[in-house]
């Protein structure tokens, strides 16, 4: 996780200088993007919370999301994405949601997305969704490598 740390002070300075908030939801990275940005001092003043939503249950007790708005995508899609990032940024009511869902290995997923595919969507003052394949089959080094592209994003937004 030390690799994410640089990234991490980066995005708190610039969230607690604009007095924004963030909430992230999770699934394939498995907290990773939570816990770099909460390993950052003073962290409460920027991170009101998250979610690991790796299951539908999870999706819906911890998002409210519901099975109309989860069946319009997909999971492992930039919509899906979209969906979990709506539903955080609502939930939580944060300036910026970060969601993630894709498939780190070390095989794809049942809807055919290899493995070191996923899907990210950020939302607050604009919204945006991106795919990112590493090509890779190890679990470990993709959830790194998914973790640092999420943080990256909202690094770009908040800039």
């Amino acid at each position: 996780m030390n690799d994410l740390l640089p990234l991490a002070e980066t995005i708190a300075a610039r969230l607690k200088a604009r007095k924004e908030t963030i909430t992230v939801a999770e699934s394939s990275t498995g907290g990773l993007i939570s816990a770099a940005l909460l390993a950052v001092g003073g962290a409460s003043a920027y991170f009101i919370g998250g979610a690991v939503v790796y299951t539908r249950q999870a999706k819906q007790l911890l998002l409210s999301i519901d099975d109309t708005a989860i069946a319009q995508f997909r999971p492992a899609t930039e919509g899906h994405a979209l969906v979990l990032a709506r539903a955080a940024r609502s939930r939580f009511n944060t300036t910026w949601a970060l969601a993630e869902t894709g498939a780190t290995g070390p095989t794809g997923n049942r809807y055919g997305d290899p493995a070191g595919h996923t899907c990210f969507a950020l939302v607050g003052a604009n919204e945006k969704a991106i795919t990112l394949r590493t090509g890779k089959g190890d679990r470990v080094e993709n959830m790194s490598l998914f973790a640092a592209a999420g943080l990256k994003l909202l690094a770009e937004a908040v800039a």
